[in-house]
């Protein structure tokens, strides 16, 4: 089968991190990257080998060879470019998080599927073999009933300008706090029956440190915090009734222990060989592509807008909204 045509928008980190990722991988072929300036678009394509560049986002999404984009661009500009992708006919595959709010969300899935396109969200960790790991060890029994779970993602990333401008959406919950929410997501599912929180804020008014309480039915308890401004283990842990579960860096799960009752290590479950982390999303992308769908199983469309409504949730309790909302 021919190789699916790809494009980025975005030049930055994440977007050299997929076009490496790309060029090692089968079954795909990295065709065009764009910029908001043609010098940009230049450099990245000499650096990865891409042929086609682009001096604005208009011109990718216009090129009929471009079957996929990958939006790689900041928060703010997730809408506007997913918008202009499908109005152009492209499928889209979009970095977290998804949009700013729901409401956006809600709109780019809904053009999507009135156009018969993929969209879905690059919540990359719900992509990767070790998740389904994760869900078949729970599922198994061997912790008992999963009852409470911890999970912490900080980092020292406070001096990146775009995550303190509020009018890029910044913030650690929309960069860093989304993961920790896809893993309680994973874990118990996306019935949450209550939201606790607390907040402390940058001088531009956007979260630099957070901590959140999720309770769900039948008693369960998920407690979250994430920030950009301190340095944690990014461990999560899962607590049930018959021993508990350590995931080692819930950004990309490196180990899974499982613990008994007596807090012995019992199985260790380690993370595959891969080339970035990032491919899993995209062969899931293009399978999905092919076989005419139009959302990935791996990251369902109901789960992204139950993401994004406990999100604007979280700003609601903290009185955190962003200028063009």
């Amino acid at each position: 089968m021919e190789a699916l045509k790809i494009g980025i928008l975005g030049t930055g980190v994440i977007a050299a991190t997929l076009a490496d990722t790309m060029n090692r991988m089968p079954g795909v072929e990295l065709y065009g990257a764009a910029s908001r300036s043609s010098e940009k678009a230049k450099d990245f394509g000499e650096r990865f080998g891409v042929k086609h560049t682009y001096g604005s986002y208009e011109e990718l999404a216009a090129d009929p060879e471009i079957e996929l984009v990958y939006i790689a661009t900041p928060h703010s500009e997730h809408y506007k470019n997913a918008i202009l992708c499908l109005e152009h006919g492209k499928h889209v595959l979009c970095e977290k998080a998804f949009a700013v709010n729901a409401a956006q969300a809600k709109e780019m899935i809904a053009l999507a599927e009135e156009k018969k396109l993929l969209i879905t969200e690059a919540m990359w960790v719900r992509y990767m073999p070790m998740a389904k790991t994760l869900r078949d060890v729970i599922d198994s029994g061997v912790i008992g009933e999963p009852m409470t779970l911890t999970a912490s993602l900080c980092y020292l990333i406070d001096k990146i300008q775009r995550l303190v401008d509020p009018n890029l959406a910044g913030g650690a919950l929309l960069d860093v706090g989304v993961y920790t929410i896809a893993f309680a997501s994973l874990v118990f599912g996306d019935e949450i029956t209550s939201i606790n929180s607390s907040v402390i804020k940058t001088e531009s008014g956007v979260d630099s440190q957070n901590s959140m309480t999720f309770c769900y039915p039948g008693g369960k308890m998920a407690v979250l915090n994430s920030s950009i401004h301190v340095l944690s283990d990014r461990r999560g842990i899962i607590y049930g009734t018959k021993g508990y579960i350590e995931v080692e860096n819930i950004n990309n799960f490196e180990s899974i222990k499982v613990f008994d009752e007596k807090r012995r290590l019992k199985e260790t479950y380690t993370r595959p060989e891969q080339i970035s982390g990032y491919e899993y999303q995209i062969e899931a992308s293009r399978k999905a592509i092919r076989e005419q769908r139009l959302e990935c199983p791996e990251m369902p469309h109901h789960v992204t807008i139950r993401m994004m409504e406990t999100m604007d949730a979280l700003r609601e309790q903290w009185g955190i909204r962003y200028p063009f909302e």
